[in-house]
């Protein structure tokens, strides 16, 4: 008899439900939020589950991960699909949640996400450490302007570094040095963190032969050949390069009914940072590049139709599919014979 699990998954314990081919309930009961302790409630709960259905969360990778290491099959879905599902019911509970998730493992109704590798999720962890942390710089600079704004103090004119030019303008404001100089030293020391951070992603790149390889793309620097690397993960799990622009949100949007059929904006679904460093290399490749190449020129005559945006995100995408397909066959970015020469 075939068996399906749901897990719901929270901070500190996890509701799982089995239910049998037929959608039948089985049992019902909660676990630590832990591989193994989930491991051994289902253990003792239901004879060979052939399917566990859990949604992507802060702690769904690891468990899903510790779970295929013990020998089940586990399939993560994206919380978006599992919540237009959820939101149908009229009492919500986590008991009914991993039912439902229960119930869609055996119709066979969702999406699977991913899990990806310990790697990729560290390369990810460094990534976002940087963008929360330039986050918070320009979060406390911004704060910095109110303040000394409010007062009417201006900044003085030149390009020297935020605090030696709050500084000067504090001069004309002593009275709000001890708001203001707090808050210069917590910059500072974000500066620094961010510096420590990125060098620390420059010198992993420069290390990882993946990273190297997306790298003779020009325009393509360390963040962005790490981000890559980490959303892709495994090349093989696309059958095709063209599906991995789709992957990150870089193709329009559809929507048919009737006699309509409306091509909109680009879906942005997927790694959304790693989808911005692609327009940033896209860009890059545009504006900074002073060599030829067809790619290059292609993207050139598509700006001067549609504008120098849309070119940028249609040369992310075919760079994603470039990139995708350099990382299945460890082959290099090739230039033209007239770019080489």
């Amino acid at each position: 008899m075939a068996e399906y699990v749901g897990l719901d998954v929270s901070k500190e314990e996890t509701s799982f439900c089995v239910v049998d081919e037929a959608g039948k309930v089985l049992c019902q009961g909660k676990a630590e939020s832990d591989p193994a302790a989930l491991f051994n409630a289902l253990r003792d709960s239901c004879l060979c589950p052939d399917l566990v259905v859990l949604e992507t969360g802060t702690l769904s990778k690891w468990l899903a991960r510790g779970l295929r290491e013990r020998g089940l099959t586990v399939e993560m879905i994206d919380a978006r699909h599992a919540h237009a599902v959820m939101g149908l019911q009229l009492n919500k509970s986590d008991t009914s949640d991993a039912m439902l998730l229960a119930k869609i493992a055996q119709t066979g109704f969702y999406r699977s996400v991913p899990v990806g590798s310990v790697e990729a999720q560290e390369r990810h962890a460094a990534l976002k450490a940087r963008k929360q942390l330039i986050k918070s710089v320009r979060s406390t600079e911004n704060t910095v302007r109110g303040l000394l704004g409010s007062f009417g103090a201006r900044f003085p004119k030149g390009v020297g570094q935020f605090p030696v030019r709050v500084r000067e303008a504090l001069e004309e404001h002593p009275a709000l040095k001890p708001a203001i100089e707090p808050l210069l030293k917590v910059i500072e020391i974000l500066r620094r963190e961010v510096l420590s951070v990125s060098r620390h992603i420059a010198t992993q790149a420069k290390t990882d032969s993946a990273c190297r390889l997306l790298m003779t793309i020009p325009g393509v620097g360390a963040l962005t050949a790490q981000a890559v690397v980490a959303s892709i993960d495994d090349p093989a799990r696309f059958s095709s390069s063209r599906k991995v622009g789709t992957y990150f949100g870089l193709t329009t949007r559809r929507y048919q009914s009737g006699e309509k059929d409306i091509s909109g904006r680009i879906s942005r679904t997927g790694d959304s940072m790693a989808r911005a460093l692609l327009y940033a290399a896209a860009n890059s490749m545009i504006v900074h590049v002073d060599r030829d190449h067809p790619l290059k020129d292609w993207a050139l005559r598509l700006k001067k139709r549609t504008g120098h945006r849309k070119a940028c995100v249609a040369l992310a995408r075919k760079l994603s599919i470039i990139m995708h397909r350099m990382l299945k066959t460890g082959e290099p970015f090739r230039w033209s014979s007239t770019a080489a020469a």
